[in-house]
């Protein structure tokens, strides 16, 4: 498959290395030209230019690639990435940072195929969201680093809580929610959880017990 990176930073580079790795064809688009030039020392086809203005995408190849991911830390850019890959076809995932209200996530996610919080998914998560693939199935994370899904049950401490207020340890995010029966997506920070409901994190190993103390009955 054929991908449009748009930002090569912290997740653009995890994100294409990724890709790269499992064979598919990843072009870089940025307009910094240190990170373009990284980018061309690790070996990618690169343009250097703004993601957001459509002729740079086309040169980019955007006309035929599967996916587009918009990653850098401008969200207007990104969104304007995300638009024209969507005139073309293209699977759309859009990086939004965490601390964006509600309703500007919501404003955005109608338009996007997925969005993707860089604190909370990393770069495993966007390559699987460009993918169109199951949340649930993750194999790129790292040895220390374990996706656990967790069913909330009645007696639970996190019955009635919204996911921004879950006391859960540091190194634990919430990378997927979902309600009785339905899919797991990318859940909102006012979220609030309720029986049945089914939560994926990201934590480190060691940290497994205190995750599932914090969301599993005192009897679990």
């Amino acid at each position: 498959m054929r991908f449009v990176i748009v930002g090569y930073g912290r997740v653009g580079s995890r994100t294409a290395r990724i890709l790269n790795e499992e064979g598919h064809d990843a072009v870089i688009v940025d307009k910094d030209p240190d990170r373009v030039e990284r980018a061309r020392n690790d070996e990618f086809e690169t343009i250097r230019g703004d993601g957001a203005d459509e002729e740079v995408l086309l040169e980019a190849g955007i006309d035929t690639a599967d996916a587009v991911g918009a990653f850098t830390p401008d969200l207007n850019a990104n969104f304007a990435a995300c638009m024209v890959g969507k005139h073309h076809d293209c699977r759309t995932v859009m990086r939004i940072d965490e601390d964006y209200r509600e309703d500007i996530y919501e404003k955005y996610a109608e338009d996007v195929d997925e969005i993707i919080y860089p604190e909370r998914l990393g770069a495993a998560g966007a390559k699987t969201a460009m993918l169109g693939g199951d949340f649930n199935v993750v194999a790129d994370l790292a040895t220390n680093l374990q996706l656990t899904v967790l069913e909330i049950r009645d007696g639970s401490p996190a019955v009635g809580k919204r996911i921004s207020e879950l006391e859960l340890p540091e190194s634990a995010r919430i990378y997927a929610h979902g309600r009785a029966r339905e899919s797991l997506t990318i859940p909102l920070p006012g979220t609030e959880l309720d029986v049945g409901d089914e939560v994926a994190i990201i934590t480190e190993t060691d940290s497994v017990e205190d995750v599932r103390a914090a969301l599993l009955p005192a009897s679990a």
